[in-house]
């Protein structure tokens, strides 16, 4: 909104040509998320207090964890509340990837919500089943790789391999879709299944996000991307917005979360947020960089379907517990040693899926 109101009094005042400048959005995209959520978090936090939607925690799980009944649940829609204003004033309003990115978000956090609600108010520890979940995850995945598709957007479709200049796979219009489906659902899912500890799920998603928004402004400038034998995505300068905003309400959002957590994420903050990861590297064409950068997203989703086979297969577990965090809890880490040690593998994991854009 506030690129277009610049646009109509630039002639006039020339400082507002700064507005135009995808670097200056950026950083008051991530400053304005980042505020909202400090300024709003007391009174999100009050709020869910008042409404007794607090969180219900594993019997079976780490006994420290007991201490947490009733520490309010639902906060991501603060996070998802921030990004929407900042995208609101700060994004560029006539990019179709602002609202691709937003649709996909609020509409996986709408699942979330309505995930958490049945949990916390009516008492339904199972939440919606997973038929559903899975139904309108793969609904909003599939339309978003044919609105991508069909709008011409992205610019190529076939599946990059980094670390090699020449190994790209065409994949068509079916495998395209397909391969959205399976990065957005997979990441969405991955996320949820991560957000299991106090700012366990925030630091990293700050993170990756971080370091897709390098190869968004690389894929977004002609040179750039000549130069780095990166896909040119034009618009995708908004993508990095869209993932600067995404860094500041999650920071803002683990000022609350950090241990001992005031208010939990929930399932509208970890499967929305989950999901536009995922998105963002489809529209950037870096799945395998949001693999080996989300890799501990990987590995917690990797843990609870190994365990979850065993188990059926042959009556044993592999892990202690479930997703992986809570292996090593009961394996004798503390919860915040599991914490800041998972987000220290993440950042190395981050600098090894930026090494990819020069080593090719």
């Amino acid at each position: 909104m506030l690129v277009f109101l610049a646009s109509l009094f630039e002639n006039w005042f020339s400082w507002l040509r700064v507005f135009q400048y995808t670097t200056f959005r950026t950083v008051m995209a991530s400053l304005t998320a980042l505020s909202f959520c400090l300024l709003f978090g007391p009174w999100t936090i009050r709020k869910l207090t008042e409404l007794k939607v607090g969180q219900a925690i594993r019997t079976d799980g780490p006994q420290t964890h007991l201490v947490k009944t009733g520490t309010p649940t639902m906060g991501g829609s603060l996070i998802l509340t921030a990004i929407t204003v900042s995208m609101l004033l700060w994004g560029n309003l006539s990019n179709k990837f602002v609202w691709i990115l937003l649709a996909v978000m609020l509409s996986t956090g709408a699942l979330g919500f309505y995930d958490d609600w049945k949990k916390v108010v009516y008492k339904d520890p199972n939440g919606v089943s997973a038929k559903f979940k899975i139904v309108w995850q793969s609904a909003v995945a599939i339309l978003a790789g044919m609105f991508l598709l069909y709008s011409n957007l992205p610019e190529t479709t076939e599946f990059i391999v980094p670390f090699f200049k020449q190994i790209q796979y065409p994949l068509g219009w079916f495998g395209f879709i397909i391969l959205t489906y399976l990065v957005i659902v997979g990441t969405s899912n991955a996320v949820n299944l991560t957000d299991g500890l106090d700012g366990l799920a925030a630091m990293p998603i700050v993170l990756v996000s971080a370091g897709l928004s390098v190869f968004a402004y690389a894929s977004g400038h002609a040179e750039f991307a000549r130069y780095l034998q990166l896909p040119f995505i034009p618009g995708a300068n908004e993508v990095v917005v869209f993932c600067a905003a995404m860094c500041g309400a999650s920071l803002g959002f683990l000022w609350w979360n950090a241990y001992p957590a005031q208010v939990f994420m929930g399932d509208v903050g970890a499967l929305a947020l989950g999901a536009a990861l995922g998105t963002v590297a489809v529209i950037i064409r870096q799945e395998i960089v949001l693999l080996i950068m989300g890799g501990l997203f990987v590995a917690e989703a990797i843990s609870v379907m190994l365990q979850v086979g065993s188990y059926k297969t042959r009556k044993k577990r592999i892990f202690r517990m479930a997703p992986l965090h809570h292996h090593y809890e009961l394996g004798g880490w503390k919860e915040t040693q599991v914490v800041v040690r998972f987000w220290i593998i993440t950042l190395i994991l981050v600098l090894i899926g930026l090494a990819t854009l020069k080593l090719r």
